[in-house]
C-alpha cells in the first residue's frame, strides 16, 4: 500500500471509483473515439479530445486551459504518441488543480486554537446540503469532535426538519427556534451553546436563496456579526455545496455566490447519479477555492475528503463488468 493509500484509504478509493463510474464511462468512450486509429496527437485528435472533456462538462475554459497544455507538451517533445495520451492528459489535469487546491485535506482533525471551529454551510435549496451538514456531523463525530448543529434555515420548516433528522441519526445536539425566527438569533444561540459546553465544532445551514442577492448578502451579514459576538474570529470557514449532477449550472452557482459571499471552501455532491462529473474539474481550476469535499453515493460514509491525485486517477480507471 502507498503513501497516498494510507492517507485516502482504500474504502475511500472504492466509494470514488464507483461514484464517478458513469461520468468515466462516457468519458472514456469519447477519449477511446478520439484516438482511435492515430500513431500520434495530431489536430484531430486535440479537437475530439476537447469534445470528450466538455462533454464530461469540464467546461470550456477549464478544457481550453488543458488542451493547451497538451499542445505545448506535444511541441516540446517532439512526438507523444497516443498510447502516451492517457497519462499525459492525467498529468495535465493534475497540474492545473495544483494551484486551485493548495490546502491539503487529508482527514477530519481540526486546525489547532480554533475552538469551536464554526463553519457556515451555504447554497440553492435542493443541491444537498443538509445531507452535507449530516454527513460531515458524522465523519467529525467519528474522528473523536464533539459537534454542534445549528437550524439557521428557519425560512423552510423541511430544513429544519431534515436537520433534526440527521442529529438523531449521527447522535450530535442541534440548536433550533420557531420556523420564522431570525437566523442569526439561531446562530448566536448555537455558537453561545457549543462554547458552553466545550464543543470541537459548529456546522451552522443557512437558508439556500440565491434570486435576490442583497438579501442574501445581509442575511449572512448578520450571521457573521451575531457569531462573532461570541468568537470574534469566526466563522472559520464559509462552506459552499453544489450539485454536480447539474453540470454547469453548478459552475454558475459558484460564480454568484463567490460574488456575493466569502466561500473558503466548496463541496459538490451527487456525482455519482451523474456523467458530469468533469464539473469538479471545472470548479476547482476557475475558482481557486479548495473543493473539500465530494459526495459520491447516498450512505452516510459517502461524502469524503477531495484529493486531486486520486480523483484524477480514480477518472482514468474505468471499471471492467
Amino acid at each position: 500500500m502507498g503513501f497516498l493509500d494510507k492517507l485516502f484509504g482504500i474504502q475511500e478509493k472504492e466509494s470514488l471509483d464507483e461514484g464517478l463510474q458513469k461520468t468515466k464511462e462516457g468519458f472514456f468512450a469519447s477519449l477511446t473515439k478520439a484516438i482511435a486509429g492515430k500513431s500520434t496527437v495530431d489536430e484531430k485528435v486535440l479537437d475530439d479530445l476537447e469534445e470528450a472533456l466538455v462533454g464530461a462538462d469540464v467546461g470550456m475554459e477549464t478544457t481550453v486551459a488543458i488542451i493547451n497544455r497538451i499542445e505545448e507538451r506535444v511541441k516540446r517533445d517532439k512526438y507523444v504518441g497516443t498510447s502516451e495520451l492517457n497519462k499525459l492528459l492525467q498529468e495535465e489535469i493534475e497540474s492545473i488543480l495544483v494551484d486551485a487546491a493548495e490546502a491539503s485535506y487529508k482527514d477530519f482533525s481540526l486546525p489547532e486554537g480554533k475552538k469551536p471551529y464554526v463553519i457556515l454551510v451555504v447554497g440553492v435549496n435542493g443541491v444537498g446540503k443538509t445531507t452535507t451538514i449530516g454527513k460531515l456531523a458524522y465523519n467529525y463525530k467519528k474522528a473523536g469532535n464533539q459537534v454542534i448543529l445549528g437550524a439557521a434555515d428557519t425560512f423552510r420548516a423541511a430544513a429544519v426538519d431534515q436537520l433534526t433528522i440527521w442529529s438523531e441519526r449521527v447522535g450530535v445536539p442541534i440548536v433550533k427556534q420557531a420556523m420564522g425566527s431570525d437566523p442569526s438569533a439561531v446562530a448566536y444561540d448555537t455558537v453561545s451553546s457549543a462554547v458552553a459546553k466545550h464543543a470541537d465544532i459548529v456546522i451552522i445551514d443557512t437558508a439556500g436563496r440565491l434570486h435576490n442577492k442583497a438579501h442574501l448578502m445581509e442575511e449572512l451579514g448578520k450571521i457573521k456579526r451575531a457569531v462573532q459576538k461570541v468568537i470574534p474570529d469566526a466563522p472559520h470557514e464559509v462552506m459552499l455545496v453544489l450539485d454536480g449532477s447539474t453540470g454547469q449550472n453548478a459552475v454558475e452557482q459558484a460564480r454568484q455566490f463567490i460574488a456575493t459571499t466569502d466561500v473558503s471552501a466548496i463541496s459538490i455532491t451527487k456525482l455519482d447519479g451523474t456523467a458530469k462529473g468533469g464539473v469538479v474539474l471545472a470548479v476547482a481550476s476557475q475558482f481557486r477555492i479548495p473543493v473539500k469535499y465530494i459526495g459520491v453515493g447516498e450512505k452516510i460514509s459517502d461524502l469524503i475528503i477531495f484529493d486531486k491525485h486520486e480523483f484524477v486517477d480514480s477518472l482514468f480507471s474505468l471499471k471492467k463488468n
